[in-house]
């Protein structure tokens, strides 16, 4: 009796935890979701803004607005937690400079030149830079997801290509592909975000020290190109970027990769394309054709191919995170609770 209870145990374990993986899977795949939807429209704020506000002062006023967005949730824990973020200040600041004074100021730099459609579909390689950080990490990726990632990335460069593998890219896609490296960085780095740091705190702190590392070039764009009028043109969008593309989508992102891991969550970015695409269409009455509806359905297809969950028999696997179970033993549950 003693050890059928024990089986019995082990079986009710087994079972909850894959409850938990499904969860916190399903959790991740949606949060995902929602900052890769909400950065979408992004680009398509960046654009707007290209002709009105110089791109280092439309980063710097966007972090200012996303520090006060988050600022009446945050500044009390941020306090508590100082000595804390003292102690991570070094990771922190890079984390900071890669996803909030770089990574921003290359997008508003390339949207100068380059369409709304066209950033989000080169950011669409970021994806791919996250994976190989992850197997660099150690992290196997699996078959499935790795011909996901093909798949998708097809999608992505028949769609820039215009139906060739074989795109030319002009001097504003260089931008965008510095901004894809610095965000694909930014990504992998928060798999090491300290667990005693608050997702908020964290958040918060980034965007102060970041906003405080753009502050200098914030000042030279306004002694050498002047100010920009405050108009319903230019606050719209950069509140929308502001409170929105950053308060709300990064603190999605973040919790989605502490959910998932960067390069699942990654795979489910490979939605942005679409995404602008639908938006262009909507807004600026853009035409998708055919071919861009062929592309669209492989980046679609890749998507759900790679960010499959896999639970089976008495085991449970989720693509891209340490969580495993194998019979009665559970390896690494604080990614459960991450």
């Amino acid at each position: 009796m003693a050890v059928l209870d024990r089986v019995r145990g082990s079986e009710a374990t087994t079972a909850r935890t894959a409850r938990q993986v499904r969860q916190a899977s399903g959790l991740g795949l949606l949060l995902a979701a929602v900052a890769t939807v909400v950065w979408s429209g992004s680009f398509v704020a960046s654009r707007a803004l290209h002709d009105s506000v110089p791109p280092v002062q439309a980063a710097f006023w966007r972090w200012i607005v996303a520090i006060i967005a988050v600022a009446p949730f945050a500044i009390r824990e941020t306090w508590r937690q100082r000595r804390l973020i003292r102690r991570h200040l070094g990771y922190i600041a890079l984390a900071s400079l890669l996803g909030v004074t770089v990574y921003n100021t290359l997008v508003n730099q390339a949207g100068l030149t380059v369409s709304a459609g066209s950033m989000g579909m080169i950011m669409a390689a970021s994806p791919v830079l996250m994976a190989v950080y992850e197997r660099l990490g150690g992290r196997r990726l699996g078959a499935r997801r790795i011909v996901g990632m093909a798949v998708a990335c097809t999608g992505v460069l028949l769609l820039v290509g215009r139906g060739s593998l074989s795109p030319a890219f002009a001097a504003g896609d260089l931008w965008m592909f510095a901004a894809a490296l610095s965000f694909a960085s930014y990504s992998a780095l928060l798999r090491r975000r300290p667990t005693e740091i608050g997702g908020l705190v964290f958040l918060f702190t980034t965007f102060v020290l970041g906003a405080l590392m753009l502050a200098p070039a914030f000042g030279v764009s306004l002694a050498l190109q002047g100010g920009f009028e405050p108009t319903t043109g230019t606050a719209g969008p950069l509140v929308y970027v502001g409170v929105l593309s950053s308060a709300v989508a990064f603190l999605s992102w973040n919790k989605a990769i502490a959910l998932i891991g960067a390069a699942r969550a990654g795979v489910i970015y490979y939605l942005q394309p679409v995404c602008v695409a639908v938006l262009s269409f909507v807004l600026l009455d853009e035409v998708t054709g055919p071919a861009q509806i062929l592309c669209m359905a492989l980046i679609l297809g890749g998507v759900m191919l790679g960010s499959g969950v896999r639970v089976r028999g008495s085991g449970v696997r989720v693509r891209g995170s340490d969580v495993r179970v194998r019979g009665s033993r559970r390896t690494r549950p604080d990614r459960l609770r991450a």
